[in-house]
């Protein structure tokens, strides 16, 4: 594909949303892959980021079931998916990683049709660690033509620690692949994983770019919760209410959340004092408390 139109001030077109996935079908699901990364791009996306595990599903009943959905991160079909971006473009996608016989929930980057990173899952949630290895590498920041990407996977946002090192390790924007099962909520209010995206997004003026399955899987209801998250953690697409296939799109100057300023005297980095946060974390282990 051609390279995209794009304003030279770091404005870049965004997509995140479902695919359909089946278990057990790793050619139907690379296939559904490459139509939404396809739509995506002729839709004006350079970014385009989709969910954990599209390759292959997520409610396993063996980890034989879970490997058999599985590739590694040179399947020639992992590169093959990046054909469909724009010469600048860049997908995000989740898929069981098959490694020196380990499995892992992974996110592939991939741009100029090559897989130009790989981040295997370093918190696993409830019975994943049944099918999955634990990856034992942080969550990195990657280079890419439509910027700095901090890529983690599902339950990593939910500790704060991690999207705020991204912020300081010079991310532009996070990309998160997550299957987010439904979980019951007061009336009115937002699912606790886009509160908790919003205000990782708000605390470190650090965009969060969201892909949730939408439907069910084995009687696995999904929230649905596919969104674009500005740097001041404000909802710029999708998020609660938006049901269906459909993707989240927004346009997303990253160059202006590089500025953390807030005001005239505030930094969300540079106000940081972890001097005092490495008191409390000895506090915590059982070292001397704050104060002594």
């Amino acid at each position: 594909m051609t390279q995209a139109p794009h304003a030279s001030t770091g404005q870049v077109a965004i997509a995140a949303g479902p695919v359909e996935v089946r278990p057990g079908d790793l050619e139907g699901n690379l296939a559904r892959i490459a139509q939404t990364t396809r739509a995506a791009a002729d839709a004006g996306a350079r970014l385009v980021v989709l969910p954990e595990l599209a390759t292959s599903g997520y409610v396993f009943t063996s980890r034989e079931e879970a490997e058999s959905g599985a590739i590694s991160r040179s399947d020639p079909r992992l590169a093959a998916l990046g054909t469909h971006l724009p010469d600048d473009g860049v997908l995000v996608v989740g898929f069981a990683e098959h490694h020196a016989g380990r499995l892992y929930s992974s996110a592939a980057v991939i741009a100029a049709s090559r897989v130009i990173a790989v981040y295997r899952k370093t918190h696993l949630w409830g019975d994943e660690s049944l099918w999955f290895d634990v990856g034992d590498a942080p969550p990195p920041v990657v280079t890419t033509a439509v910027g700095r990407l901090g890529v983690a996977v599902c339950y990593d946002a939910e500790f704060p620690e991690v999207p705020r090192a991204l912020a300081l390790a010079g991310a532009d924007l996070l990309a998160l692949p997550v299957n987010w099962p439904l979980v019951e909520r007061p009336v009115g209010e937002h699912p606790p994983e886009i509160v908790m995206a919003m205000a990782a997004a708000r605390a470190s003026r650090l965009p969060v770019v969201i892909a949730d399955r939408a439907g069910e899987e084995r009687g696995v209801e999904w929230t649905d919760g596919s969104a674009v998250i500005d740097a001041d953690g404000w909802i710029a697409a999708g998020g609660p209410g938006r049901r269906g296939d459909d993707l989240a799109t927004a346009t997303l100057d990253l160059a202006a959340s590089r500025d953390k300023r807030i005001g005239a005297r505030n930094d969300v980095l540079g106000d940081r004092r972890p001097e005092l946060y490495r008191t409390l974390a000895a506090a915590r282990s059982g070292s001397p408390t704050l104060g002594a």
